[in-house]
């Protein structure tokens, strides 16, 4: 579980959108860059080289 505050304040990288929490995946996902950005033993990884391209079927439309 991410701290819902520390969600509030980031922000991709790339897009400087807001992000949502794939709890499952273990995931901060960016729809506007087609990114999701691992999460490592609590800790978000913000590095761009670090995240994993989205599949079409991840994108959720805005």
């Amino acid at each position: 579980m991410i701290d819902p505050k520390l969600l509030a304040i980031l922000v991709c990288p790339v897009t400087r959108t807001k992000l949502r929490y794939d709890e499952a995946a273990q995931e901060l996902i960016s729809d506007a860059a087609g990114l999701a950005y691992p999460i490592r033993e609590g800790v978000p990884v913000m590095l761009p080289d670090e995240a994993r391209p989205l599949e079409d079927q991840e994108l959720r439309s805005s």
